[in-house]
């Protein structure tokens, strides 16, 4: 399969899934490639951000990376086709995972993304945005079928200026550099090297399967606590 096939595939499973393969499932433990610290390994978002469009299924892609602050003489702007360009040199689909950083007072009040930027990305190839911000323009976006994890919503914005692209960021407790892989859905979104793609869909595959027999265990009429423990002894 080629990387795009792969990442297409990636979007029949969870994110959930994903982060069991990739770090935290224990109980199979062969399944798990164990590439990050299940607790600190700083692979996946906390509970800060919200899936905006909770009904579009999971969306997997290569990061772009971005940083935004408000407009201040302390940090100018750089140039104005940085991140276009930075699109443009990006293995597609691009998940874009955007920095945002303003003072106390500012931090709920940005609805930085809206949907002329939403357009232009989706020109450029990207499904997702992963931001630790709010956005707005809520239902013109809906339509463009770009996926937000968001902060919230808010209506307007000042000012702004994008400080860097295509440098390491953090995002809800998530460490992205650009060309990770991110996957995302309604409960959040979780990264690894593009490096395990095809590692990632084997065991993603495999754990699907494990679990569905194991939930059968428990449903119907014949589940007893004998077999329970029989299969965990197993």
């Amino acid at each position: 399969m080629t990387e795009s096939q792969v990442i297409q595939a990636l979007t029949k499973f969870d994110t959930a899934t994903i982060c069991n393969v990739v770090a935290t499932h224990s109980r199979f433990p062969n399944l798990c490639l164990n590439l990050y610290d299940p607790w600190y390994g700083e692979y996946y978002t906390d509970q800060t951000l919200r899936c905006m469009y909770p009904k579009m299924k999971p969306v997997c892609g290569f990061a772009a990376t971005a940083w935004y602050s408000e407009a201040s003489s302390e940090y100018p702007a750089i140039d104005r086709w940085a991140l276009p360009d930075h699109f443009e040199a990006s293995k597609k689909p691009i998940i874009l995972a955007a920095k945002q950083t303003y003072p106390p007072k500012l931090v709920n009040l940005s609805g930085l993304f809206g949907s002329n930027m939403t357009a232009e990305f989706k020109a450029q190839g990207v499904v997702g945005v992963v931001t630790d911000g709010p956005m707005r323009d809520h239902e013109a976006i809906r339509s463009q079928r770009v996926q937000y994890l968001a902060t919230g919503l808010t209506s307007g914005h000042g000012k702004f200026v994008l400080r860097a692209v295509n440098t390491p960021v953090q995002i809800a407790g998530m460490s992205v550099s650009p060309g990770d892989i991110i996957h995302m859905d309604v409960c959040g979104a979780a990264k690894f090297p593009a490096s395990e793609l095809s590692k990632v869909l084997k065991n993603a595959k495999e754990v699907v399967k494990r679990e569905s027999a194991y939930q059968r265990m428990f449903q119907g009429k014949k589940f007893t606590l004998s077999k329970w423990k029989k299969f965990k002894s197993g």
